[in-house]
């Protein structure tokens, strides 16, 4: 199958692929999304198939205005259209009561289906050249870090999927903030730009993190209410590890207890981290084992991931690549550049990433959800 790419020229080309039953990726001010008809079961199909997604993780439905929110849903409560009309177009999904016209094949098999309106003028004109609501995940292969730029978008998918719209590198550089409001209490099912602080601003009420965020293991058969709480998500194919000081963990996930140490490779490691090491510095903790790695394989490709103000502590010999993730105060800075310096460390070959944590508060709660996401939630506390 070739993959065509279109521009703003191509909306209608693209719209006649969508409406054939066919795939076609679009821009949109999170990440690029992969598209395909919202209201045929066919469709969502394909889609899980070119992503090599499980089928029980659900896709989101892209409308244009929230009168076309109406048909999709039993019925749209006051506290969804207060969210719409403050947040859409923008980077925010709702999850509601599906009505019969949406399969359950676009909602992973739930009675519930997730909705939003993105900020994105080619999009929003190819959802009305539509004449339907665009299915769409992440366009990139399933785990994979999410695509920001078209490029992207055609390493992952080229060949599988039949058109991609393309508009540039996008904007805010992470997925939408999830809301489910299937439910009398509205509960944060994925933390994205539009802050839980945001949320409540406008719906003047408490809204429930959902425990999946705060580090609660799920349920033997847990079925994901939206897209991202299941599986592993946004991973380079290198290792990945975070450093993070314990002191610093009182931020949200910080309110669950912390194990003195959290790191997949078990008892072991902790035998090798004497507590005099532990109590250095961040910088110093992911010198030293980076340090480590080299003297067991001295060719290895290390990566560090690190804030613009702690750069300069890893200057040294040259033997890791240091990479400025983006500036600490402005966590939106990060976000933009998280995926695709995931995905540049794929390029580069890169064995082992070490990062730095930053704070969960406002914007910081999603940047450090994919991050310790990518890191499969390798955690070492300092």
């Amino acid at each position: 199958m070739k993959t065509q790419i279109f521009g703003k020229e191509g909306i209608s080309e693209a719209a006649e692929i969508l409406k054939g039953g066919g795939l076609v990726a679009f821009p949109t001010e999170t990440v690029y999304g992969l598209g395909g008809n919202g209201l045929d079961k066919e469709a969502a199909k394909k889609i899980y198939a070119a992503k090599g997604r499980p089928s029980d993780n659900p896709l989101i439905l892209h409308v244009s205005s929230i009168e076309e929110v109406y048909p999709l849903v039993k019925a749209l409560p006051e506290k969804a259209k207060k969210l719409m009309e403050a947040f859409w177009p923008g980077p925010l999904t709702l999850v509601l009561p599906k009505s019969d016209l949406v399969p359950k094949e676009s909602t992973g098999g739930l009675e519930t289906v997730a909705l939003r309106s993105p900020e994105n003028a080619l999009t929003l004109d190819l959802i009305r050249a539509c004449g339907f609501p665009i299915a769409g995940p992440s366009a990139n292969l399933s785990g994979r870090p999410s695509p920001t730029e078209a490029s992207h978008v055609f390493v992952d998918l080229g060949g599988r999927i039949e058109g991609i719209l393309e508009d540039g590198a996008v904007g805010i550089g992470v997925e939408s903030t999830i809301v489910d409001l299937s439910e009398n209490c509205p509960t944060l099912l994925r933390p994205g730009a539009i802050t839980i602080e945001d949320l409540e601003e406008v719906l003047g009420e408490k809204v429930a993190i959902d425990p999946t965020l705060l580090g609660k293991s799920m349920a033997e058969g847990f079925t994901p209410k939206a897209p991202g709480m299941k599986y592993r998500h946004y991973a380079p194919k290198a290792e990945m590890i975070l450093f993070k000081k314990k002191e610093e963990d009182e931020t949200r996930s910080g309110q669950e207890e912390i194990a003195e140490l959290i790191l997949s490779y078990g008892e072991k490691e902790l035998s090798d981290c004497p507590e005099k090491e532990m109590k250095k510095s961040v910088a110093e903790a992911i010198l030293s084992y980076g340090e480590k790695e080299l003297s067991v394989s001295p060719e290895k490709r290390i990566w560090i991931l690190c804030g613009e103000d702690t750069a300069s502590l890893y200057e040294g010999d040259g033997r890791f690549t240091v990479q400025i993730l983006g500036r600490r105060e402005e966590p939106l800075s990060m976000t933009h550049n998280l995926f695709r310096l995931l995905r540049k460390a794929d390029e580069e070959g890169a064995e082992l990433i070490l990062g730095e944590c930053y704070s969960e508060e406002g914007v910081g709660f999603a940047l450090m959800n994919r991050l310790k996401k990518a890191a499969g939630q390798r955690i070492l506390y300092v």
